[in-house]
């Protein structure tokens, strides 16, 4: 851990309405922060940013995606694949870096704001103030999370440390530890009763990214449910505990205003609402996106970083979705179109008969999702002209697959989810990954209530009552999927929810964490493969390949590492190893 420093508060970082009139030397005491409502407003305004950005390059580091830059001399995606990633390295070569230190500064300032305003001397009424500290507690509660799904059991630090603390105390809290505290921070936050001001529901003109009572309740189910999954599961949560507190979650959201994004576009604009919901900008006052639970980080430049070789001054072609990705997505009429595999290398797939899929034609007739996600070879590439351009990922097609050209596709496919096809005209018309949305609540739920009672038993908590399944099919119906059929058992269940969420979650970053809190890394992440497609007099032949095996997927891989000099560190003042499993150097 970092040694307290005096606190250099920049004006930026504290710019509320009015500046701050620092020193010369450019520091202020607390107790003149704390004694000054703007200062105040001012600190609570910097305890945010501290949560690191979802980004699709994500996708790149599961068996979501191969990236294009596996090719390129010392990439971090060639290292990680190669396994090649040591405590000292992760930071450079993980899609987040190393995030430690980052997300406990956070916690160090909600920390020293929640100490201050308990004695602040300002003209503020009671329910500003605590509108003010429920934010604060939701913040904690959130960095907290993000810590601990990255690195399991972390010290619980809920006051300022002083000069001169004694480090050699602390200790590494077991990870349902932590979730309790997560959950009281939560709980916390959500005592104070909204209003304006007050801990809100809505969210008001220029306070873009504010916690809110939705990421409160979003939060508490997030941590819980990682707490009953496998890689944590210690006894202390029940799937029956978080399911329950997930449906109050998701009751509660869609009791005030949440739903589903719905809106039908425009087919020259996108495919569907899914299409369009991805590449539309989550607004301050939730009046069109009802979707978005909290928005981090701003919009990608996948022409750029993501595209087709097609697009000018495209620069690489970054995660291409593996065909394990591909076969996920289901035919519309709700059937798998692949059982499995009858061969360990994936190539020779067992066709469900009863889903229609032809595998001279694999691209028709798939969930809408599919056109939404994946540039595939023959989808149209400018909706406005249907008739026009098609997507040649055929061997010496314009996107065709290539073994030496970051620029074109690994795997015969490229991301299409984000990528506003107008991009090529307009660089910022493409969309961003959201940290939390109400699809994953719904998701979350169906998981702990299928474990807890089942796929059909309802759970019912206060005025909310909901199955799994019918929490599934809420997502699936705004996709324009089936339901999942009556009567499945928990394990066919979980089977067809677990595709589900990967499909629906797609490039977000879940399925990263996702198969490791589910203990299922060393099967997903062992290979990928892709399709290979060649074209002669106008017949298209498709070959599946495989890619070199990962050593990415070693149960080291489950957690991130601490730095290794943030380790040394800790074991020279606590004489304890915190270093987490296979990552001592």
């Amino acid at each position: 851990m970092k040694k307290i420093f005096p606190f250099l508060l920049a004006a930026a970082a504290l710019a509320c309405n009015k500046q701050l009139d620092l020193p010369q030397d450019g520091r202020i005491t607390l107790g003149e922060v704390f004694n000054d409502y703007d200062y105040t407003r001012g600190y609570l305004n910097s305890c945010y940013g501290f949560v690191p950005g979802p980004h699709v390059d994500r996708s790149s580091f599961t068996d979501e995606a191969q990236d294009c830059d596996d090719i390129t001399a010392n990439s971090r995606y060639r290292a990680w694949y190669a396994g090649d990633v040591t405590a000292s390295s992760y930071g450079g070569q993980s899609s987040d870096g190393q995030p430690w230190q980052r997300l406990f500064e956070g916690i160090r300032k909600t920390n020293v704001f929640l100490s201050g305003i308990r004695s602040a001397n300002i003209v503020a009424t009671p329910e500003e103030r605590n509108s003010w500290v429920a934010q604060a507690h939701a913040l904690r509660g959130l960095y907290y999370f993000q810590l601990i799904k990255r690195y399991g059991g972390v010290p619980i630090f809920d006051k300022p440390l002083p000069i001169g603390y004694d480090f050699s105390k602390d200790r590494r809290a077991k990870f349902s530890e932590v979730v309790a505290f997560i959950v009281k921070e939560c709980d916390s936050a959500l005592m104070v009763p909204p209003g304006r001001p007050g801990f809100n529901w809505d969210i008001y003109e220029n306070q873009y990214g504010i916690m809110t009572r939705a990421v409160a309740y979003a939060v508490k189910s997030q941590a819980m449910l990682y707490a009953a999954s496998p890689l944590w599961n210690d006894g202390s949560y029940s799937w029956q505990d978080v399911a329950n507190t997930t449906g109050e979650a998701l009751g509660a959201c869609l009791s005030n205003g949440y739903s589903l994004f719905s809106e039908v576009p425009d087919a020259a604009i996108a495919q569907n609402g899914y299409a369009l919901y991805h590449f539309t900008t989550s607004n301050d006052m939730r009046t069109r996106d009802k979707e978005t639970i909290y928005h981090v980080g701003g919009q990608m430049a996948m022409w750029q970083n993501a595209g087709l070789p097609s697009t000018p001054s495209m620069t690489k072609s970054g995660p291409n979705p593996t065909q394990e990705m591909i076969d996920r997505y289901e035919m519309a009429n709700g059937e798998a179109p692949i059982l499995g595999y009858s061969d360990a290398d994936r190539l020779v797939p067992i066709v469900n008969p009863a889903s229609g899929y032809d595998p001279q034609n694999p691209y028709t007739g798939r969930d809408p999702r599919f056109y939404a996600s994946i540039w595939y070879n023959g989808a149209v590439r400018r909706l406005d002209q249907p008739a026009g351009k098609k997507i040649e990922t055929f061997v010496g097609g314009t996107e065709g697959i290539s073994e030496d050209n970051r620029r074109n596709t690994r795997t015969g496919y490229y991301i299409r989810k984000f990528n506003n096809w107008k991009s090529a005209q307009n660089a910022n018309a493409d969309g961003s990954v959201r940290l939390i949305r109400l699809a994953e609540l719904y998701l979350n739920f169906a998981e702990a209530a299928n474990q807890a009672v089942g796929p059909d038993a309802k759970v019912t908590v206060g005025a909310f009552s909901m199955s799994a399944r019918e929490a599934v099919n809420a997502v699936r119906a705004r996709a324009g999927m089936p339901a999942f059929p009556a009567g499945m058992n928990k394990e066919a269940f979980e089977k067809k929810y677990r595709n589900e969420r990967a499909v629906e979650l797609a490039f977000e970053e879940h399925r990263f964490f996702d198969v490791r809190r589910w203990k299922i890394l060393q099967q997903t992440d062992q290979f990928v493969t892709g399709m290979r497609i060649t074209k002669v007099n106008d017949v298209l032949s498709y070959q599946r390949f495989k890619f070199t095996a990962r050593s990415s997927n070693e149960d080291r891989f489950l957690l991130y590492p601490l730095d290794q000099g943030e380790a040394d560190k800790i074991r020279e003042l606590t004489g304890v190893n915190w270093q987490n499993p296979g990552w001592n150097e």
